[in-house]
């Protein structure tokens, strides 16, 4: 089917063959009393509503006057896949808990380990899949799924092909990663050595026989994965294909960041504790900086200094780090609106980090990520709205109209 969205405020109408960073993010190519024109699953065309002026429309017409069309959002930072929840913990911790006495109770990452090790792949699947049509509603058209609460062979694959099955039945892109070093388990608690070469030895060959993954990422800090650790995993990964999203610099700055930019690493996620020098090495690399300000908000942690970040001309990405623990909501419109609220970005550049910075985190920037003829129709029709600035000014409201993800609404 053609379908011709005309009269609206079309954003983000560019194909940057890069991410875009520092001082670019402000600048949000938009087109106003302007037309996107989607066949089948792909864009076929944007501009002016002048060069409408004479021609026949195709057979679906939307009016979309007052309203902003956007690329749908990239959240290139997901725990997607995990089983039941964890709202006890969050009681807890109001009353004052630690995260080590949660732990000590048998809380946090080991307790959605315990949980998803109850689920068959049947349950996980279910509940994941419940998951993603919410995600899809809030606007978010393509996807990155970690695993990383198995924590053994095979509750890690069972995960993984769990993530696999999503990909296959939905049209959404959706990229998966293998984080088996994301806690210790209890078993290897004293010995951590032979769990990390349980994931090289056992896991990684089968991640590559049954093309499982996509990336391999480490949970690099301190009272988990070292930095000697973090290399070793993902060299590891390296050599089996898979490339590096990982997690760094959430809780201590402790040079994580500088060996996966050394390595290659596509992203380095969540940033909340930056030195100057870890501000200035980011800047430098081509490595994309992810940045999860719901974690941090939902733990009542200091936020990343996105501001420096992104003046030193760093490329950011934004996403929800979707997870039990610490980031129970798939909500990009709520990421973005915490991006300008208390990291000062502009609306302009968080928007930007949450498409086409999103897309190139997951390396789905020649498909996806901004409105471009021949890139898919993935894309968000707000409700009529004074201007793109009240989009993350209006944080609790629900301003999406409709989702298109590969030219279908959903």
């Amino acid at each position: 089917m053609t379908i011709l969205i005309k009269n609206a405020s079309v954003v983000n109408i560019t194909n940057p063959h890069e991410p875009v960073r520092g001082s670019d993010m402000a600048k949000l190519p938009t087109m106003d009393k302007a037309y996107v024109l989607i066949d089948n699953q792909t864009i076929a065309g944007v501009g002016p509503m002048t060069d409408w002026e004479g021609k026949v429309l195709p057979e679906m017409v939307i009016d979309a006057n007052g309203c902003f069309v956007m690329p749908a959002w990239c959240d290139s930072h997901t725990h997607l896949v995990f089983s039941g929840s964890r709202e006890r913990e969050f009681v807890d911790k109001i009353n004052g808990l630690t995260y080590a006495d949660i732990a000590a109770r048998g809380g946090g990452i080991l307790y959605s380990a315990k949980l998803v090790q109850d689920s068959t792949e049947d349950q996980l699947f279910e509940q994941s899949w419940k998951r993603l049509q919410e995600v899809r509603a809030f606007g978010t058209g393509a996807i990155e799924i970690k695993s990383g609460y198995g924590l053994a062979v095979e509750q890690e694959l069972k995960m993984l092909r769990v993530i696999k099955r999503i990909r296959d039945r939905t049209n959404m892109i959706v990229r998966a990663t293998f984080l088996g070093a994301h806690a210790i388990p209890v078993a290897f608690r004293d010995n951590k050595e032979a769990y990390i070469d349980s994931i090289i030895r056992d896991m990684l060959p089968v991640v590559k026989a049954e093309k499982l993954a996509d990336y391999v990422d480490v949970f690099c800090e301190n009272g988990f994965y070292s930095v000697a650790d973090m290399e070793r995993v993902c060299a590891a990964g390296l050599s089996v294909g898979l490339r590096m999203k990982v997690h760094v610099n959430q809780l201590n700055s402790i040079g994580g960041l500088q060996k996966a930019i050394e390595m290659g690493a596509r992203s380095v996620d969540h940033l909340e504790v930056m030195t100057e020098q870890d501000i200035h090495d980011l800047a430098a690399s081509n490595t994309i900086g992810t940045i999860l300000p719901t974690a941090a908000f939902f733990l009542r942690m200091p936020y990343q200094p996105a501001r420096a970040m992104i003046e030193a001309g760093a490329a950011l990405a934004l996403a929800t780090d979707f997870n039990p623990g610490s980031s129970p909501s798939g909500n990009m419109s709520l990421a973005i609106s915490l991006s300008c609220i208390q990291l000062k970005m502009k609306p302009e550049e968080a928007i930007q980090a949450a498409t086409i910075n999103g897309a190139f985190a997951m390396d789905a920037a020649k498909d996806t990520g901004s409105i471009w003829p021949g890139k898919r129709a993935d894309l968000i029709l707000t409700k009529p709205i004074p201007s793109l600035y009240y989009y993350p000014y209006a944080f609790g409201s629900n301003l999406i109209d409709r989702v298109m993800i590969g030219g279908e609404f959903i």
